[in-house]
């Protein structure tokens, strides 16, 4: 697995656990990888997977409702 395969996976199940759809879950996961390809630095130190989850969940929210 590589560390693309890494992140892509633990972005859909975080975004599974907020309650997205699974079609929200896979659009926003790729955002987040694309996020990760195009940063050249995180936030905050040593926080490069919440920089992508937040962009992730932006894009699943806006292409899908969440379940509840």
């Amino acid at each position: 697995m590589t560390h693309i395969e890494f992140i892509e996976d633990h972005l859909i199940k975080e975004l599974s656990k907020l309650g997205f759809d699974s079609t929200a879950c896979h659009i926003g996961a790729r955002e987040g990888v694309s996020y990760f390809r195009r940063a050249s630095q995180s936030s905050r130190k040593g926080k490069i997977f919440d920089d992508c989850l937040f962009h992730a969940k932006l894009f699943a929210k806006k292409h899908a409702s969440t379940k509840k």
